[in-house]
């Protein structure tokens, strides 16, 4: 839970846990299975530029991350990783879908989620505590690999939906009731 959000690489709890990597690997299957984390896979087409193995873990409650930190307060830097969180658990809630993913390029930009549906293209989404703090640049490198689909920007703080566009690239602000409602919309 310490990681909780992070990229997993099971080889680095081999020695701490004094067991092989398959046996982690067999405990986090446990865990995802049982719910207590949600194990979200890289989107990939195999690109040499893009991270195709290593998956994000999340803990399946923000109140037991919190409490498994020892954050007993909550600081400013932490809103964004409980806010991504938070979203994540409502996504898989609302869709009831486990399709949902993240891209990494080997520069380390990063795209939060892509929900992946057969008939459709990718649709990005970038969880941001204030709408004020998202940088396009990694949705950019994105769309430069697979140039169609939606972008989301989820923001606590959107208000009110509005669009902005990036180099051609169109980016959608909302709230998360709006983004829950738009991907089941979409999702049909």
């Amino acid at each position: 839970m310490a990681q909780s959000g992070g990229v997993f690489e099971a080889s680095s709890f081999v020695r701490p846990c004094e067991v092989s990597r398959g046996t982690i690997s067999n405990y986090l299957s446990i865990l995802e299975a049982t719910f207590v984390v949600h194990v979200i896979r890289p989107f990939s087409s195999r690109r040499a530029t893009e991270i195709v193995a290593a998956p994000k873990v999340y803990g399946f409650d923000t109140g037991f991350v919190c409490y498994y930190r020892g954050w007993s307060q909550l600081r400013q830097e932490d809103l964004g990783l409980l806010w991504e969180h938070f979203v994540l658990n409502e996504i898989m809630a609302q869709t009831q879908s486990r399709e949902i993913h993240y891209w990494r390029n080997k520069r380390g930009l990063e795209v939060d989620f892509v929900l992946t549906r057969t008939r459709n293209a990718p649709i990005a989404i970038e969880c941001k505590w204030t709408a004020s703090g998202f940088s396009p640049r990694a949705l950019l490198a994105f769309r430069r690999q697979y140039p169609d689909g939606v972008n989301y920007v989820v923001a606590h703080d959107a208000d009110h939906t509005f669009k902005s566009e990036y180099n051609g690239m169109e980016v959608k602000f909302v709230n998360l009731e709006t983004l829950i409602a738009e991907i089941c919309a979409l999702g049909r």
